[in-house]
């Protein structure tokens, strides 16, 4: 499943950065936005089979980009992986009522995140092992 589009919605740099070198070392073509804003300006152009999106974004947050795109017919389809540093309680409901496919909380375990998107990209796995 290598090859595949994934984009990267993140404002924390350090965070986008260890996304992208996780899930490039496993060949995904990756695209990185650091805003909702940058992240719809990438779409135009970029059709990624999934996106891990950042709850946290500053101007429109992730849950409201999520809702966008799965409204509209020609981003619908994309997965997406709610990504948050602050995970509260509810958190992962108010992100699947979004429109999200799975949910991570920060700091991500780069040992399974890997497993975590490849299952979701077979159309498998749709939340973070334990």
């Amino acid at each position: 499943m290598t090859g595949q589009a994934i984009l990267i919605v993140d404002d924390n740099q350090a965070n986008a950065d260890l996304l992208s070198f996780l899930l490039r070392k496993k060949g995904y073509d990756i695209r990185v936005a650091g805003d909702a804003h940058e992240a719809l300006e990438i779409l135009r152009t970029f059709s990624p089979r999934l996106i891990m999106m950042d709850l946290q974004l500053p101007g429109m947050d992730g849950l409201a980009l999520t809702r966008k795109l799965k409204a509209d017919p020609a981003t619908r389809g994309i997965i997406i992986v709610a990504l948050t540093a602050y995970a509260m309680k509810g958190d992962d409901e108010r992100a699947r009522d979004a429109g999200c496919d799975a949910y991570v909380s920060k700091p991500i375990n780069t040992r399974t995140l890997p497993g975590l998107v490849a299952g979701l990209l077979a159309g498998g796995e749709r939340s973070e092992p334990a």
